[in-house]
C-alpha cells in the first residue's frame, strides 16, 4: 500500500518527537501493509521547524536509520499544507512540497472552522498554477458535515478528497465525521484513504489496512 498523508518525521511538528519514535512509527507502518509512506509535515506559521528545502534530506534521514533496524520501507517528501501558506509560497517552496517533489500534487489541510468565504476558489488558485489538489481530512470540517454538496462540488471540478483512515473505523450514527467520511465513500466522491498517522500508538497510529476493508464494505 501507499500512504500519502502521514507525519513521520521527528521533532518539527506534532509527529513524532525524536528519531526513535519516528523508527518505531515506521516499523508499525510496514507492519500494516505500506510499502511507500509520503512523509506530510504541516506546512504552516505555527510550525516554523518544518522547512521546505530540509524535509526531502529529513525523509532520506528516516528511511536509512528505518533500513538499519530491518524496515523495509520507502518515505518520500511531501507536506500538509496549510491554504495560506500555500497562497503566499513562492513557486520553489511550492514544487518542493508537492508530492515527492515533482511539482504536480499538492496535499492541502482541511481550512479551520469556520470556512472563510472563497475558500473553494482559493483552492482552484493553485490549479491554476499547475497543480492537483488534494484535500486532506475534509470529514473533519463542521462546514462541510453541514453541507455535503460543497465537496461534491469540489469533485466535480477536480478536486481530489483524502479521507482519515480512522474516521471509516468509528460508527457513523456517533460521529459527524464518521458520517461524513462513509459519505464520501459510498457517493464514490473520496479519491484516497491515508492514516494521517501520527506515532506508532496509541495515539492516531496507522491503521490503513483496516480503514481499506472498512472503504471496500462501505463502498
Amino acid at each position: 500500500m501507499i500512504d500519502l498523508h502521514c507525519h513521520l518525521l521527528p521533532g518539527i511538528d506534532d509527529g513524532p518527537a525524536d528519531h526513535e519514535s519516528a523508527v518505531a512509527m515506521a516499523h508499525a507502518l510496514e507492519a500494516d501493509g505500506v510499502q511507500v509512506v509520503v512523509a506530510t509535515p504541516h506546512l504552516r506559521s505555527d510550525f516554523s521547524l518544518v522547512v521546505p528545502d530540509e524535509i526531502e534530506a529529513r525523509c532520506a534521514s528516516v528511511e536509512a536509520a528505518a533500513i538499519e533496524e530491518g524496515v523495509d520501507i520507502e518515505i518520500a517528501p511531501g507536506g500538509e499544507v496549510d491554504l495560506s501558506w500555500a497562497l503566499a509560497a513562492s513557486d520553489a517552496d511550492l514544487k518542493t512540497v508537492s508530492f515527492d517533489g515533482r511539482g504536480h500534487d499538492l496535499l492541502i489541510e482541511t481550512p479551520d472552522n469556520p470556512l472563510i468565504p472563497g475558500v473553494e476558489e482559493a483552492m482552484f488558485s493553485l490549479v491554476l498554477r499547475g497543480y492537483r489538489v488534494t484535500l486532506a481530512h475534509p470529514e473533519l470540517s463542521a462546514a462541510f458535515q453541514r453541507e455535503p454538496r460543497r465537496l461534491a462540488s469540489l469533485v466535480q471540478r477536480g478536486i481530489l478528497l483524502q479521507v482519515t483512515a480512522s474516521a471509516l473505523l468509528r460508527p457513523a450514527g456517533r460521529s459527524a465525521s464518521a458520517s461524513l467520511a462513509q459519505h464520501l465513500v459510498r457517493h464514490g466522491l473520496c479519491a484516497a484513504v491515508a492514516s494521517d498517522a501520527h506515532s506508532a500508538g496509541p495515539w492516531r497510529p496507522p491503521v490503513l489496512s483496516r480503514a481499506s476493508v472498512a472503504a471496500a464494505r462501505v463502498a
